[in-house]
């Protein structure tokens, strides 16, 4: 059985944001039912050994709060956490590799660029790779992610490319990694080898091209980038000067946003992550999630748990 829990649903900055007072984080740190710790997901198959999609500078609160992730009771040293599959190298996606630190062993996947990204900031030496391998992924070429004992894990996964950019600490940079524009925003197709179940996990896309649209199509599980409501939601309100296509994401709403172009192609569940804070659709009672949610999308709580 597949499954996979969203142990954090925002984007960077989380919700409510340390120094944000928008309307929702204002909310937010008024409600605690409101806050989202940045995005990450645990899935696996065999509820035993689990895969991160991405490590989120908020793993240690996300690890702390879901006990699938605790370590074995009566062992000394243990992590059912076998992997962390990056999916860009965003400070949001890889940060919190460096609460993983502690020397139990478990592998990093990743496009070659964003190890590339790894190598040449000195501070991620921190994880030992005679403990922690580094293990490249290339696009379109399914592979089976292992066990630290070298034991398969049941998942089949699959990487391809996704419209969108390089990190943002990086703009006007040489990067790490080369000049090729592939390889710095992946999506995923993870499936249970034993029951044949899949999903998608997209955490940033910058459009919804044809050859998405097709991929996705008849999805049981679709994991989206619900960055921000419209597309110059930051300049609008005042906290950024960047629209979400400038910064890779796409909106959710307009004719060009994610629910429009998702529409009519018979995704079973829909699930928003990677949410800013100034998104007004993490508001339970607001227009916004009314309309996505009358359009089939959901908005996860931390913890979420989703099986096929």
């Amino acid at each position: 059985m597949l499954r996979v829990i969203v142990l954090g649903a925002a984007a960077g900055g989380g919700v409510p944001q340390w120094n944000c007072g928008c309307p929702v984080c204002r909310a937010a740190f008024d409600d605690p039912r409101l806050a989202r710790t940045q995005a990450s997901l645990a899935i696996s198959a065999d509820n035993a050994h689990w895969f991160l999609i991405n490590a989120s500078p908020d793993l240690r609160q996300q690890i702390i709060a879901t006990p699938q992730l605790h370590p074995r009771a009566g062992a000394l040293r243990h992590s059912p956490i076998a992997g962390v599959i990056l999916t860009n190298g965003e400070v949001d996606a890889v940060a919190g590799l460096l609460s993983m630190r502690e020397g139990s062993p478990f592998s990093i996947y990743a496009h070659d660029k964003v190890l590339a990204i790894l190598r040449a900031n000195s501070i991620f030496n921190v994880l030992n790779e005679s403990i922690v391998a580094r293990r490249p992924v290339a696009t379109d070429q399914p592979f089976e992610p292992v066990l630290p004992d070298g034991a398969l894990s049941g998942l089949q996964i699959m990487a391809f490319e996704v419209p969108g950019k390089r990190a943002w600490y990086l703009e006007g940079q040489a990067h790490p990694g080369g000049d090729s524009q592939s390889g710095d925003t992946l999506g995923l197709t993870i499936t249970d080898k034993s029951t044949g179940q899949s999903l998608h996990v997209l955490t940033a896309c910058a459009r919804v091209t044809d050859d998405l649209k097709a991929r996705l199509a008849g999805a049981p599980l679709l994991l989206f980038d619900g960055t921000v409501w419209r597309d110059d939601e930051l300049i609008a309100a005042g906290v950024g000067t960047k629209t979400g296509q400038a910064m890779g994401h796409i909106a959710m709403a307009g004719d060009d946003g994610a629910i429009a172009a998702l529409a009519d192609l018979g995704i079973g569940q829909k699930l928003f992550v990677h949410i800013n804070n100034s998104n007004p659709a993490l508001l339970a009672h607001s227009a916004e999630r009314g309309q996505l949610e009358t359009a089939g999308w959901q908005i996860p709580a931390d913890g979420t748990e989703v099986t096929l």
